[in-house]
């Protein structure tokens, strides 16, 4: 099965996994789970940091990346065009364009944020 984790849920479950849900660490967890982040959140995750909002190294989201075994899902076209079909339940960007991605490719969402919930079609894990 795959898993998109949302930004949040990667950044913990690299630096915080306590923080994460019982259900979100055996999903995780499970060997046969393929686990993804998406380019959006490394992204985010470069923008927030530059900020000051996050202190995230350049490297840390490789190294989360490779301590997950975690592939990088690409946004395309595909995924900027589901945008157009969403209704305006979340006014988070990034998260927004994590969302079209998950129901575009029709893989469910590991993620904390309660609004994720509201979108039609979309499997929540957490």
């Amino acid at each position: 099965m795959r898993l998109l984790l949302d930004t949040v849920t990667f950044i913990w479950s690299s630096i915080s996994p306590e923080l994460l849900s019982k259900k979100a660490v055996a999903a995780i967890g499970n060997e046969h789970a393929i686990r993804e982040v998406s380019t959006i959140s490394l992204s985010e995750i470069a923008i927030k940091q530059t900020r000051g909002k996050l202190s995230f190294r350049k490297n840390d989201p490789l190294a989360g990346l490779t301590a997950l075994r975690a592939r990088v899902l690409p946004y395309t076209a595909d995924h900027a065009f589901e945008l157009f079909n969403l209704p305006t339940h979340h006014s988070d960007p990034f998260d927004r364009q994590i969302i079209a991605q998950a129901l575009c490719e029709n893989i469910p969402v590991v993620t904390s944020d309660e609004k994720f919930r509201l979108y039609d079609g979309l499997t929540v894990i957490w």
